[in-house]
């Protein structure tokens, strides 16, 4: 399927059937609440403008196009729309049911160490409450729930960490307020963050996202008997860019580290 057009930008579909459209939304870009200037506005528009495949989508014109799962607005990555309630109610169900399988890349500040142990895999456990809090308080204001974020260790440079992460739970800017928690918050995040670094980089790199991209989705699709992976091709430049250039770039092993290319070692991670 051609790639979604909204002026300077492409947006890559990375799979289709109908009433149903997975894409790779860039950062900057909010999911919705901006008509005409959102991600479901730009796939809304596509598909009425591509007989070809509005046909092959066979959307429901009431019904429009509504994103399935979120995304921050800085934050880049894949986003299932619905075009029809049917689709919806489907991709939905699995959400909720905690059936769906999500890994992110993301870049955190300083040098988070590996964990403890043989297991690749660490976890962060702190509750947080379902309204996001800030840099003072994290965890976020009234009644804290369970949560559990799984992250690996894929690379260091400088002053960064590469890191796979898996959620396990579904709160409001989870890995970021985990991240925050953990001593390394997520490179570009002002809200729990470091609003200074943010700035230096958006000055002096023209890096103006936060460091998170929604990789990979692992779930049912519409007439599967098996969870099928989704994923982006890879890392967005900018985030490469940023990593690569900061100097001492290695990738993470047990016993080793070498020169990686991080495309191959998130696809490696995620296999």
């Amino acid at each position: 399927m051609k790639p979604i057009n909204c002026g300077s930008l492409q947006i890559p579909v990375l799979a289709a059937g109908k009433g149903w459209l997975v894409v790779d939304k860039p950062a900057g870009m909010t999911v919705h609440n901006m008509p005409g200037m959102d991600l479901c506005s730009f796939v809304l528009t596509h598909l009425q403008n591509e007989t070809a495949e509005k046909g092959q989508i066979d959307f429901d014109p009431e019904f429009g196009v509504n994103p399935v799962n979120r995304l921050d607005k800085e934050a880049s990555g894949i986003i299932i729309t619905a075009a029809s309630r049917e689709m919806f109610r489907f991709f939905s169900n699995q959400f909720q049911s905690r059936l769906v399988i999500k890994r992110y890349s993301v870049i955190l500040h300083g040098l988070l160490e590996n964990p403890e142990g043989d297991d690749l895999w660490g976890i962060w456990q702190w509750p947080l409450s379902d309204t996001a809090g800030g840099r003072v308080n994290s965890k976020g204001p009234g009644r804290r729930h369970n949560t559990e974020t799984r992250y690996r260790v894929l690379a260091h440079s400088s002053h960064y960490t590469m890191v796979e992460i898996e959620l396990l739970t579904g709160r409001t800017h989870q890995i970021r307020r985990h991240a925050k928690l953990s001593g390394h918050p997520v490179v570009g995040d002002t809200r729990y963050g470091s609003a200074r670094a943010a700035n230096y980089l958006k000055r002096n790199y023209a890096f103006d996202r936060i460091a998170l991209h929604a990789r990979a989705l692992t779930l049912l699709l519409p007439d599967g008997i098996f969870p099928k992976t989704i994923e982006t091709s890879s890392i967005p430049l900018q985030m490469q860019e940023l990593f690569e250039n900061d100097g001492n770039c290695s990738a993470t092993d047990l016993h080793r580290r070498t020169q990686i290319d991080l495309n191959t070692v998130a696809n490696q991670a995620s296999e």
